[in-house]
């Protein structure tokens, strides 16, 4: 898998620390479980999709462009980590986000992700509904070409094939520091919601048997995120030239979306309270607050051995919990 041959920016901060949780182990009965840290990163506040924006801006710096535009819910975290990568290469970002989850006020309106939307500098649009983000979108492309700019469009997550080589390059980048411990077989834990970060992970492990994934959906049932990942890993591999990963016996589990994406669950609250008070590390309400509730349930089934080597991906969110505040703030008071 030659990733060097793909245009590619360097954003920095990688390899990203991956180090043993004992305490949280200990509470789970997991003793070595380990935690690769994908939320500690220099730039905008860290997290999994500036892996893929490297590939992503280097494709699109290569093409010519000055302007991204880029989608998301309204405290989407790729959104405030394209603003901040934009901001880095001093290019033009707009957000174009859309109102997806039933929730309002004050601090998920105007807080978290949206707060540093626009201190890294990117015209925020807030859609109604996907119509509106359709227009508003053909608007910005009627605006870029009467400018003269050219445009560099990523999609919600940044997860096309381009975007999953990102996660190609971490699955190599997880695999060396293992073996580093030597550690000679071991389990990832990971989401799935977008698609790009697991689509990456599954072709980059694909020849690594010893290194296999168990998959968190936060965002869809696990029919949906299937298609998805499907149709992301036969990209990513048309992209490398190697056969796309068969995902026959792939571990996928949707049990702790909940009501939906971006409405966190009792169970949530619990894996954000069981991280913070174990290991001094914040998990956010929609993307890694689910898939700590999945490893919670997990260990408690008994689905890892007692001296299997786990590693729990984390993927960053951090300023998501700000745009939960009223919620955040009763979690942890308990």
């Amino acid at each position: 898998m030659d990733l060097d041959r793909f245009p590619r920016v360097d954003l920095g901060g990688y390899p990203t620390p991956l180090h043993p949780a004992p305490r949280l182990g200990e509470a789970l009965g997991l003793p070595n479980l380990l935690l690769k840290r994908d939320d500690v990163h220099p730039l905008g506040v860290g997290g999994n999709k500036l892996r893929k924006l490297e590939f992503l801006l280097g494709a699109a710096i290569e093409a010519g462009a000055d302007t991204v535009i880029t989608f998301g819910a309204l405290q989407t975290n790729h959104g405030r980590q394209t603003a901040a990568a934009c901001a880095k290469l001093g290019l033009r970002c707009e957000l174009v986000l859309t109102a997806k989850v039933s929730r309002d006020g004050d601090a998920y309106e105007r807080s978290g992700n949206v707060s540093l939307d626009h201190l890294f500098g990117a015209n925020v649009h807030v859609c109604r509904d996907g119509e509106e983000t359709g227009k508003t979108y053909d608007r910005l492309i009627t605006e870029a070409a009467a400018e003269g700019r050219k445009v560099a469009t990523f999609p919600v997550g940044g997860s096309d094939g381009v975007g999953a080589l990102g996660y190609v390059a971490a699955a190599r980048e997880l695999a060396a520091q293992l073996t580093g411990l030597g550690v000679t077989k071991a389990r990832l834990v990971a989401p799935h919601a977008s698609g790009g970060t697991s689509a990456g992970l599954v072709v980059g492990t694909a020849d690594l048997d010893w290194l296999t994934l168990d998959i968190a959906c936060v965002s869809h049932p696990v029919d949906e995120a299937l298609d998805n990942l499907a149709d992301l890993t036969i990209a990513a591999s048309v992209l490398l030239g190697c056969e796309p990963p068969s995902l026959d016996g792939l571990h996928l589990d949707d049990r702790t979306i909940g009501p939906g994406y971006g409405i966190p669950t009792a169970e949530t609250w619990d894996a954000v309270r069981l991280f913070g008070r174990t290991e001094g590390i914040a998990l956010d309400p929609v993307y890694t607050g689910k898939v700590g509730a999945a490893l919670v349930e997990w260990a408690a089934e008994g689905r890892f051995a007692a001296d299997e080597h786990v590693v729990f991906l984390h993927t960053g969110g951090l300023p998501g919990l700000y745009g939960y505040a009223p919620e955040f703030t009763d979690a942890v008071s308990r």
